[in-house]
């Protein structure tokens, strides 16, 4: 048996240090030696007295390994104190009992070795003789094959994350696919530090095919932290990644977080073969959410073209619908017909169709307000806005309605729709006489009587009782005749006014352009009132930047606005390869002429195609057959006033500002600007230098005075 190194150092301590014990103290009192030992002890009896004090076990252990020092320190006061080496040599006796003690007690060597390796001089374990026998990692308990099997492999990975499987079930049909059940070695213990990398190692499959995930507490089993739940599918994802079904692919290049609508999941794909057209409806995982789409990614996810002629997108809440067409949609024609043209008992008619086939629908009259109905159409030229007022006017005739149109030049469209409806002209001088006669047909309403009780009411849409007809007042290219040099500023100021009071005395304003902004003739009250008492058309601006601009300016709420582009062209083959080959791209672009985005009354801005009216044939079958007009009465009353004539003549002397008086010297007309209304007014303020000496008041009058400028 050998002795331990640390029971062998230590006895050679002793041994060594009991002569200089014996002879320091007598030799040299004074000497460092005897020092250190006396500080040794002092640290010795701070360690006796600490153990004392404590309430932890061992503290016998404790003293005896420090009295050692303290019995040292003892041995050299005692030889410092005796004369030579005392009497019967005692310093030397003591020297030597005291190394005697400490080689047999031992105190640093014995008594530390508590919770440490056997002492060396312990009997080394003899192995077992080996037995062969079939691993188990677990007691059986009753348990089958593939979780007998699933524990030896999971025993031999060395228990990742300190869990052991407490059942591993095959999934049906699968070789491979299984999930295994999992608990924490130790009761009450969290699983902690468990990745799919640690539960893939075992079984040999990779780690993307494993999915961790919570247990749910249920009758007759535990859940918590303490558990977790693998599935283990290489099959299945081997599978998914050929051939995915249409959940699969959703969710994995879609509703990922790095997909084209990230969050969302695949409620049903539908197919409509007559109609030519595949339907994708999702919903966001999280109803709170809303949706963040960008349409080209989805395009490639589904194999679809990237281009806005065929695949459109439509938002409701935390739901969107996805619409890929095998052919253009908004390019087919839908010919307008009297049927469809023809308004119900609100007022409403079908004035387009969307890209899904549903009918669109605007009014003649808002029917819960019981009030006219203004009117907004905006585009850039030979974007559909004079077809859209063929069939608005003809919707608007169909209910027995006036309608006076007023553009700044003639074409051929205004012309034709100037046989069918009440009066027409082409100038900027008619659209002023228009927008005046209308304002003053206010005040003639105002004091209309109604023959069931004699007194003047406000306009009720519908209502036979009503002695007049809706009148619908039209200025085309309205913000071009708001900026013309002699009566633009009578057309907007007229313009505006009738967009505030017209509704009550049953008339409504539709102006067109191509920008609904102050700068361009829309105050901000017109604007408002406008939007607010109208169904606002949107055509093509000239990029899909504008006419989103000009659409949201049209809503209270900016809602995500359709995109309206330039053409609408399909992709036909690669134009790396047609680059390559030095190929012109093909040119089979379809105007969207017709095409237009509607701001419903929520404020939700939706794609349409308006219906048409070909111009090159009778319009006889979409008008009725007789021209509604005002009533005699109303005439009479706009004749007293001189606003009742040809309103195709001349400027007529002192019908807008009164003529130069003979002492003027020809030098302008009246300083005082007229009001618009019974061909009586004050001066023109673009026509007079002097009017730059007038006092300014309002904003209106400082605005006026800077435009005066340009005539200095």
């Amino acid at each position: 048996m050998t002795t331990p190194r640390s029971v062998a150092l230590e006895r050679l301590a002793y041994t060594l240090a009991a002569p200089v014990l014996a002879v320091a103290p007598n030799l040299c009192p004074d000497s460092p030696a005897s020092t250190v030992v006396q500080l040794a002890g002092a640290a010795g009896i701070g360690g006796w007295f600490l153990a004392a004090r404590s309430d932890e076990s061992g503290a016998g252990r404790k003293i005896l390994r420090w009295s050692p020092l303290v019995f040292a320190a003892a041995v050299d006061i005692a030889a410092g104190h005796t004369p030579g080496f005392g009497p019967y040599g005692m310093d030397g006796l003591l020297a030597a009992g005291w190394a005697a003690a400490g080689c047999l007690v031992m105190p640093f060597s014995r008594h530390t070795r508590r919770n440490h390796r056997p002492a060396l001089a312990a009997p080394a374990p003899q192995p077992a003789p080996e037995v062969c026998q079939e691993p188990v990692a677990q007691p059986d308990e009753g348990a089958d094959l593939l979780t007998r099997d699933a524990r030896v492999l999971w025993e031999q990975a060395g228990m990742p994350g300190r869990t052991h499987i407490v059942k591993a079930t095959r999934h049906p049909g699968m070789q491979h696919d299984m999930t295994i059940l999992l608990r924490a070695s130790e009761t009450g213990r969290p699983i902690t530090g468990l990745t799919e990398a640690a539960v893939a190692a075992p079984f040999g499959v990779h780690s993307s095919d494993v999915v961790l995930a919570e247990v749910a507490i249920q009758p007759g089993r535990q859940g918590g932290p303490g558990w977790m739940e693998a599935r283990i599918t290489p099959d299945a994802n081997q599978r998914r990644r050929t051939k995915p079904t249409d959940q699969e692919r959703w969710t994995d290049r879609i509703g990922s977080p790095k997909g084209g609508a990230p969050g969302s999941e695949l409620v049903h794909r539908t197919r409509d073969d007559e109609r030519g057209v595949t339907f994708y409806r999702a919903k966001m995982a999280d109803s709170t959410e809303t949706p963040r789409i960008d349409l080209p990614k989805v395009c490639r996810a589904l194999g679809l073209p990237e281009d806005d002629s065929c695949v459109f997108v439509l938002i409701d809440g935390s739901e969107f619908l996805i619409s890929a067409f095998d052919e253009p949609p908004l390019s087919q024609i839908f010919p307008a017909t009297r049927e469809l043209l023809t308004p119900d008992a609100k007022g409403m008619y079908v004035c387009g169709f969307t890209i899904t086939g549903q009918p669109v629908k605007t009014m003649v009259y808002q029917h819960d307000k019981n009030a006219p109905a203004h009117g907004l159409t905006l585009g850039v030229s030979r974007s559909g806005k004079t077809q859209f007022f063929a069939i608005h006017m003809a919707a608007q005739s169909l209910k027995g309605q006036v309608v006076w149109l007023g553009t700044v030049r003639k074409d051929e469209k205004t012309t034709v729709l100037g046989r069918y409806i009440d009066r027409q002209g082409s100038n900027a001088l008619w659209m002023a006489r228009s927008l005046r006669a209308a304002k003053a047909l206010c005040e003639i309403r105002a004091d209309m009587p109604w023959p069931h009780d004699g007194q003047p009411h406000d306009y009720k849409p519908g209502d036979p009782r009503c002695p007049y007809r809706q009148l619908n007042v039209y200025g085309d290219e309205f913000m071009t005749a708001a900026q013309d040099a002699d009566f633009g500023e009578f057309i907007q100021k007229d313009g505006e006014d009738l967009t505030v009071t017209g509704l009550k005395y049953g008339i409504g304003f539709n102006p067109a352009g191509q920008s609904p902004f102050a700068h361009n003739g829309f105050s901000t009250e017109m604007k408002d009132n406008l939007r607010q008492n109208s169904r606002p058309i949107i055509f093509n601006m000239g990029s899909p930047g504008a006419t989103r601009k000009a659409a949201e300016g049209t809503m209270e709420n900016a809602y995500d606005v359709p995109t309206i582009p330039a053409r609408y062209s399909r992709t036909e083959g690669s134009a790396i390869e047609r680059a390559m080959r030095g190929e012109a791209d093909p040119e089979n672009g379809v105007s969207t002429g017709g095409v237009a985005v509607i701001v419903l009354d929520n404020g939700r801005a939706v794609l349409m195609r308006s219906l048409y009216a070909d111009f090159d044939t009778d319009l006889s079958e979409l008008f009725p057959d007789e021209v509604n007009r005002l009533t005699d009465y109303e005439i009479s009353e706009l004749d007293k006033r001189g606003l009742w004539f040809d309103w195709n003549e001349p400027v007529r002397p002192g019908e807008f500002w009164p003529e130069p008086d003979e002492d003027d010297d020809g030098e302008g007309r009246s300083r005082q600007r007229g009001d618009g209304g019974g061909g009586k007014g004050g001066g023109r303020g673009s026509k007079n230098s002097g009017r730059r000496s007038e006092q300014v008041t309002t904003p209106r009058q400082a605005l006026e005075a800077i435009k005066s400028l340009t005539d200095a």
